[in-house]
Parts: C-alpha cells; sequence; structure tokens
C-alpha cells in the first residue's frame, strides 16, 4: 500500500503545536475492562500482541473478543514480530484490526504484503538507525522508534536517548520505549512525536494494566499539548 509523503510532511514538520495533539497508543492490552479504561481515558489506539513469547501474548480468539469491545475512532493494532504471512493471515481472518505494527525484522515488502495499513517499529542506537528507516521502510504509516536491546524485540521498560531523533522526518514518528507517567511530558517536549506508545509504563503486572496510571499517562501528554 502506497502513503501520500507530501501530505506526511506536513503533519510531522509542523512546529505551530496549536494545529496538532500528541495521539496515544496503549500497547499489550489482554482484558476487556482494559480496552474500556483505556478508551475511556482517551486513547487514541489500542495494541495486541500476536507474539508468543511475549507476556502480553494474547491469541487470535482472545483478541477477537477484545477487538469487538474497542469503540468506533479507536484504533486496533495488532503486533507481530518476524511472523510467517500465513500467521498474518491467519489473525487477520479471525481479528478485524485496522493497522499491522511490525516489530522484527520483516522487510519493507512482506510489511506491505497484507493489503493493510502498517507501522514499522525500529530499535535505535543511532542517528542512522532511524534515518536509514524512514527511507527503507518509506511505504509505512508511521515509524515506531524503541529502546534498543540485543535480546528483545521492544517491552523492554527501556528509553533511549531522544537527541538521536532526527528533526527531519518523512513519515509520522511514534515514540515508545520506557515511557510512564513521570516522563512523558519530558518526552513529547523534547522530541515532539506525532504520537507515543505506552505498555508496561500503564501497567500493575505484565499484562495487566491500570487504570489510574493509564488515566494519568494520558493527562500528562494532553498537558503537554495545551500548555505548548
Amino acid at each position: 500500500m502506497k502513503t501520500d509523503h507530501a501530505a506526511r510532511l506536513t503533519y510531522t514538520e509542523n512546529s505551530d503545536r496549536r494545529l496538532m495533539r500528541t495521539r496515544v497508543k496503549i500497547c499489550g492490552i489482554t482484558r476487556k475492562q482494559d480496552v474500556i479504561a483505556a478508551a475511556n481515558a482517551g486513547a487514541d489506539a489500542l495494541g495486541f500482541v500476536f507474539y508468543e513469547p511475549s507476556p502480553r501474548y494474547v491469541t487470535p480468539d482472545a483478541a477477537r473478543e477484545l477487538v469487538d469491545a474497542v469503540p468506533p475512532f479507536v484504533a486496533a493494532t495488532g503486533l507481530f514480530v518476524n511472523p510467517e504471512a500465513s500467521y498474518v493471515r491467519e489473525v487477520l481472518s479471525q481479528v478485524p484490526l485496522g493497522l499491522l505494527q511490525f516489530h522484527g525484522d520483516e522487510s519493507p515488502e512482506f510489511c506491505n504484503s497484507f493489503g493493510v495499513r502498517w507501522i514499522k517499529a525500529v530499535r535505535v542506537r543511532e542517528t542512522d538507525d532511524i534515518e536509514h528507516a524512514f527511507e527503507h521502510y518509506r511505504n509505512a504509516s508511521g515509524l515506531l522508534v524503541d529502546a534498543w536491546d540485543p535480546k528483545k524485540y521492544g517491552g523492554t521498560g527501556q528509553s533511549f536517548n531522544w537527541s538521536l531523533i532526527p528533526s527531519t522526518r518523512p513519515l509520522p514518528l511514534i515514540l515508545a520505549g520506557g515511557l510512564a507517567s513521570d516522563n512523558v511530558s519530558r518526552a513529547v517536549a523534547q522530541v515532539r512525536p506525532w504520537a507515543v506508545d505506552v505498555s508496561g509504563g500503564v501497567e500493575s503486572s505484565k499484562g495487566i494494566k491500570d487504570d489510574e496510571k493509564i488515566t494519568d499517562f494520558i493527562n500528562e501528554v494532553h498537558r503537554v499539548d495545551e500548555t505548548d
């Protein structure tokens, strides 16, 4: 699927914060009550993990029930890590996902082969990682930047050096990695991302979201948007 880069450029490089707000994705949803809590708190997107080694993994059957509870105008996102194409198609046949998130070493051709909009995650060690990913995955709907870990494909709970993120962004940039209510306002003010993505930072335990933490996190994001 091809994206309109000319249109996206105006979104990502707009310096007038009055004309945009930072979107919020709550990832790693495993319970229906957390779907409702996140939506009620103002989440723009919810993430469902289809990667079995993750403590936040959900089966397609379980995910279908969760996505059925997602209200209108909240995007349901499916997260995959180096999946077989047949598995992605199996999930899509059962779960009405509006967006795919690829968190492994998938090629652009693979990501683009399912007829569904997608974003690509990149684990950051240096600025070149992001600049290369913008070019390599130029047909993505967005680029998610996360902390580097040699053994994990995200979900580390660690942040990275945000100064490595370039100011020129041909795609919407989604910031992830170690975010929580005590640092997300600083992250938004410094990075000016299109969106932020959080999982462990709003949990009481792995896969179990905390209503108060979700609300505090989203309120902190909105506070920065409203004061700029």
